[in-house]
């Protein structure tokens, strides 16, 4: 089905239908919105949940906490289950009670508990904490991409979304950089305070963001069923877009969850050695590279298709990360770093496309829900497999299970078809 007048304002001329920035001419004032409140929700839920890990090591170094490696893995894995959970649930509430509302909810919790982190006393309050704040974070997204994909010309959905998908990226940037100023300043408690600052934000969504029209002609009764997506002619390829999800956020949580530890502890337990300040600007080059990889992944899948260019980038993520994990040279994994950062995140600008495309707008932010978060429930195990295999093997094999990973993600495209550019079914 086109997308109605109301809802996307197209002006066919050529200046719409070229150049680099013709998917943001081609939208209308609401699209815009919808766009920016996405985008930063997206950003402002990276840089909150971030600041996990890159305060890792002075976490896992503090006395009062007693924190191990293991331990540390295993709190990431309670995150991700929770943003698991919190995911299926806020995508059903946005197909129910509208993205707008489900957006602000979520962007209020996981600030709100973020900042909380910064009063714990021990190990099972920051467990605690973690936990609430998964349950905001695994919402947003879910949310971000139906406000997003109903508000967008089909031709430039792909562009749209990875421009959302690559704030990820500058919201990790940003964490480094509080951490790079904040944690010299007050250490790793003041670096959590400065997350409560997202919950500002909601007040500009509540103000400037309107539901999509292809959301408010849907009928109550159809809205947020589970159960639409394992129909006969659905199951399947729900399931294997749940079984691709699980490897690639395995992968990358793996990877992202350990980077900055294994960039700043010491040799003697198995890590780089860099300092806090050169560690924080390795991962904002990492983060430069996460950003092109997002928002070429968008170009590239519009052209070529959402299959192959998933396929291409996974594989490649499946070779680099093993070497990132062999390197102990600081100018190799600098250099290295913003490949192994492109290719091993940008496919996701593409996942939220593949969702909107295959799934009816009743059920669209329920599918996102469900597809993103239940394949997040395996790879919570990532955290806490990655931070045991460093402590006892190193992280050079550790990373390597993150490479097999990628690999698995590509084989499971097999049971996935490719809707590059589909009108979304209301």
């Amino acid at each position: 089905m086109s997308a109605s007048p109301s809802a996307v304002t197209t002006v066919p001329t050529l200046a719409d239908d070229t150049g680099v920035f013709a998917w943001w001419r081609a939208a209308d004032q609401r699209a815009h919105h919808a766009f920016v409140a996405a985008s930063l929700g997206w950003m402002l839920d990276s840089f909150d949940v971030m600041l996990y890990s890159l305060v890792l090591a002075a976490l896992i170094q503090d006395p009062t906490l007693q924190l191990s490696t293991t331990v540390a893995g295993q709190l990431g894995a309670l995150t991700l289950l929770s943003a698991a959970a919190g995911g299926v649930v806020f995508g059903v509430l946005a197909d129910r009670i509208g993205r707008k509302r489900a957006l602000m909810a979520a962007v209020i919790i996981y600030s709100v508990f973020t900042a909380a982190c910064g009063l714990v006393q021990n190990v099972a309050q920051l467990a605690v904490f973690r936990i609430l704040l998964g349950f905001g974070m695994g919402g947003e997204w879910a949310t971000g991409v139906a406000l997003v994909s109903e508000t967008f010309p089909a031709k430039h959905r792909g562009k749209a979304l990875a421009f959302v998908q690559s704030s990820w990226a500058i919201g990790y940037g940003l964490a480094a950089a509080v951490n790079l100023v904040i944690m010299p300043l007050w250490g790793w408690r003041g670096v959590f305070f400065v997350g409560v600052l997202p919950a500002l934000f909601t007040l500009w969504i509540r103000r400037k963001v309107e539901e999509p029209e292809m959301w408010r002609r849907t009928s109550d009764a159809s809205r947020g069923r589970i159960g639409e997506l394992f129909t006969p002619a659905r199951a399947r390829t729900t399931v294997f877009i749940i079984l691709m999800n699980a490897c690639c956020l395995f992968g990358w949580w793996g990877l992202n969850l350990w980077v900055p530890a294994y960039l700043n502890l010491p040799p003697e337990r198995g890590g780089v050695g860099l300092t806090a300040a050169a560690m924080s600007w390795f991962v904002i080059a990492m983060q430069v590279g996460m950003w092109l990889g997002y928002v070429s992944f968008g170009y590239i899948a519009d052209a070529v298709g959402r299959k192959r260019a998933y396929v291409a980038f996974v594989l490649m993520a499946s070779v680099l990360l093993p070497l990132y994990g062999n390197l102990r040279e600081p100018s190799m994994l600098l250099v290295l770093g913003p490949f192994v950062a492109f290719f091993g995140t940008g496919y996701y600008s593409g996942f939220g496309a593949v969702i909107a495309e295959l799934y009816p707008t009743s059920i669209r932010a329920t599918a996102a829900g469900v597809g993103y978060n239940v394949g997040r429930i395996a790879s919570a195990a990532a955290p806490f497999v990655v931070g045991s295999m460093a402590g006892t093997r190193g992280f050079g094999v550790a990373f390597a299970i993150t490479g097999v990973a990628f690999f698995l993600a590509a084989l499971a495209w097999i049971g996935i078809p490719d809707t590059a550019n589909k009108e979304l079914a209301a």
